[in-house]
């Protein structure tokens, strides 16, 4: 799942940790609970106690200004009280539900919670309002349960329509018993769980419906500011590296092992008879009628190495400059990244920034407090990632210092358009040796992981600034579809002649504008 394999490199990205010391100046951490240890998971004895749960963050929900629910994934539902204060000295801890099996997710909706288990998605009351839950419903199911342990199902969140999404990991390499309890599809030889590596919505009126395939690890579910719903995926086999969809129906996005349900009742996706293996991702892209590019993809260690929740930003400035924005978390760098989205041509792409790193473990959750702020649920489930601690519950406060960042970037017919968050200093931004970009593509294939590949350098022949200072029109040459773009812009100076605190930036152009 949200999980990166124990063979998973661990590293951090050199602009990272040049960066980090100053990220606090502008968003401050602000520890909840955490364990002790980076690699102390829970001891073979546990039992469940306040004064030494084991807080293993798998979903998170923020439910008025003083207190969140916390599911942990050893199968209990948390409430955690005056987690707001500054520092939080006082923090109340308060059991809600047990016997869960994996919860990945939690959503309070119309007046239960949800999450979804293994099997199925549940509605938890409590009935008799003792602060206890006393009745756990089956809202869901009918999605496959081999018993393979990468058969992780996350949600739900709920979108503009009152759906509630849930999505469902791939199993890795079946066999024996797993095998026997798979679907398959006999043109493409795939066998695999029902709707493994689907995402499915539950209407209001409880139909699972399925809607869209192609997923490998799709640990993270949220919606943009629009009400439309996406997903995270996790670098594998057929996944080149990170990446951000927009889940629609009919949509296929990469790992193909998910169509042995394509036959299946109710499948929208028909038709597919053959998928290349080997190609540069544009040219699959062409010859594969069904693969549909991610809006964003998340260059590999530089932008993450395992992609987990979403959270928009709904403050309305109360958590900084970047309200309507998507907030990914990341797993092994126990970091957080921005993504900003547009529309060209009537599909997303757009680019993804870093946000925040130092975090004390793997980030799995995030929600946005009554204040604007961040609640950041941690665990690394024994698998690696930086931090100080293995699992916890942080704060993100913005500090109400606006950080200098390329807020927003935007494709041009002929470029792209930075957007600023202070007034940048006319000189250095209409310098064209203030910026550095290239563009790469990745290998659509079955190995692990992808390369980037066809990299190029690319030429800026003019930077032109608004008269407000707050924007530069980049003309560049070379612009290449369905190619990452990176974006350097490390000599760019606002008029305090202060340097952006993260000069990099990758924008995922899918269609370059008319």
């Amino acid at each position: 799942m949200a999980f990166q394999p124990a063979f998973a490199l661990l590293a951090i990205s050199p602009m990272t940790s040049a960066i980090a010391d100053d990220e606090s100046d502008y968003y401050r951490i602000i520890t909840i609970a955490a364990s002790e240890s980076p690699t102390g998971s829970r001891s073979s004895n546990w039992k469940p106690a306040p004064d030494d749960l084991a807080l293993e963050v798998s979903g998170l929900e923020v439910i008025d200004d003083n207190r969140v629910a916390v599911a942990i994934r050893k199968g209990e539902i948390w409430f955690l009280d005056n987690v707001y204060a500054d520092p939080p000295t006082d923090v109340k801890y308060h059991r809600f539900a047990t016997a869960l099996h994996e919860p990945l997710g939690l959503l309070k909706h119309n007046g239960a919670f949800y999450t979804t288990q293994r099997s199925e998605l549940t509605r938890i009351t409590d009935t008799d309002d003792d602060g206890a839950a006393d009745e756990y419903l089956t809202v869901a199911k009918g999605w496959g349960v081999t018993g393979h342990y990468h058969e992780y199902a996350y949600g739900p969140k709920l979108d503009k329509d009152g759906n509630l999404w849930v999505t469902l990991n791939i199993g890795m390499g079946l066999k024996g018993e797993h095998r026997k309890r798979t679907v398959s599809n006999p043109v493409l030889g795939y066998h695999q769980g029902r709707w493994r590596g689907w995402g499915m919505k539950v209407t209001p009126a409880g139909k699972l419906i399925p809607v869209c395939a192609g997923m490998r690890s799709p640990s993270g579910i949220g919606a943009n500011a629009d009400g439309d719903m996406f997903y995270s995926d996790q670098q594998g086999n057929w996944v080149a590296t990170n990446s951000l969809h927009h889940m629609r129906e009919g949509a296929f996005f990469h790992h193909p092992e998910s169509l042995a349900s394509m036959d299946q009742p109710g499948s929208p996706i028909h038709g597919v008879t053959k998928v290349p293996n080997g190609l540069p991702y544009p040219d699959a892209v062409k010859q594969f009628d069904q693969l549909r590019p991610p809006a964003v993809w998340f260059p590999y260690k530089k932008a993450g190495q395992s992609a987990t929740d979403i959270m928009l930003d709904e403050s309305g400035g109360k958590f900084g400059p970047f309200a309507g924005q998507l907030f990914v978390g990341e797993f092994t760098q126990a970091s957080i990244h921005r993504v900003f989205l547009e529309k060209v041509d009537g599909e997303y792409q757009g680019a993804c920034f870093p946000f925040r790193s130092r975090l004390a473990s793997a980030v799995l959750r995030m929600d946005q407090g009554t204040d604007g702020s961040m609640f950041v649920g941690l665990t690394n489930r024994g698998w690696s990632s930086l931090g100080s601690a293995s699992y916890g519950l942080q704060r993100l406060r913005w500090t109400g210092k606006t950080p200098f960042e390329v807020k927003e970037i935007h494709a041009l017919p002929d470029g792209f358009e930075l957007t600023f968050t202070q007034p940048v200093d006319r000189s250095s931004a209409e310098d064209v040796a203030s910026y550095q970009l290239n563009s790469h593509t990745y290998l659509y294939h079955s190995t692990y992981g992808s390369d980037e590949i066809q990299k190029r350098s690319l030429s800026v022949e003019s930077a032109t600034v608004a008269d407000d200072l707050k924007s530069v029109r980049l003309r560049v040459d070379g612009l290449r579809e369905l190619f990452v773009h990176e974006i350097i812009a490390d000599r760019v100076k606002n008029a305090q002649g202060q340097s952006l605190l993260h000069p990099h930036a990758w924008y995922t152009l899918n269609k370059i504008p008319k």
